[in-house]
């Protein structure tokens, strides 16, 4: 079970997390997690290239190992890197050193003051160690989960997701995985399309 946009209330009960940007401003932050991987990340790259779109990348340091080349393009491509943690760690069923430790590995090698908890899910105390470790760090959540992971759900189901709930300052989260990638490859150029002609500019989060 998830939800396509995030609640005000749950918001509300973590204002020290980043959930969207200004509303005044007609941008729109997309952003993608879990790379960098062959066959996928190039893909993306790629079409967010089409469309000179700018976009964040939530790396897991594990993958970055493998596969530094593709970082690389990444990051020479002008998109803004953040860290997602080493192994991918669900922060609610892991011990905070470990969840710590693991955050720290993959910082050693991505260098950013951004970071996305995997699935969404870290403990309070682990947001307040965080924060005195590395006090420039932003916590990015998102404003719209497009559900491209979701085995279950449609490709176009998937387009409908963030095009319907998509507006001034949403961070949108897509995956740049092999698990996501049939919803993905289609879903992506749509949207930046429809977004395009609508008018939106495509940032990076800082």
């Amino acid at each position: 079970m998830y939800l396509v946009k995030t609640p005000w209330l749950l918001k509300k009960l973590y204002p020290q997390l980043t959930w969207n940007q200004s509303r005044a401003e007609k941008v729109i932050y997309i952003t993608f997690d879990d790379g960098p991987i062959p066959v996928v990340t190039p893909f993306v790259l790629k079409t967010l290239q089409q469309h000179n779109a700018l976009a964040t990348f939530f790396c897991i340091g594990d993958n970055v190992q493998k596969h530094p080349a593709i970082f690389k393009q990444v990051q020479e491509a002008g998109h803004a890197i953040g860290n997602h943690t080493f192994n991918h760690l669900k922060g609610w069923e892991t011990e905070d050193k470990v969840y710590i430790d693991n955050f720290e590995q993959a910082d050693q090698m991505l260098q950013t003051n951004l970071f996305r908890p995997p699935y969404g899910r870290i403990k309070r105390s682990q947001i307040k160690q965080l924060q005195v470790l590395k006090p420039s760090l932003n916590l990015i959540m998102w404003d719209v989960l497009s559900g491209d992971f979701d085995l279950a759900l449609k490709p176009d189901q998937c387009l409908q997701n963030v095009l319907k709930h998509t507006e001034n300052g949403s961070i949108i989260v897509f995956h740049d995985s092999l698990k996501a990638f049939n919803r993905l490859e289609y879903v992506l150029p749509k949207a930046l399309e429809v977004w395009s002609k609508a008018g939106y500019s495509f940032g990076k989060l800082s």
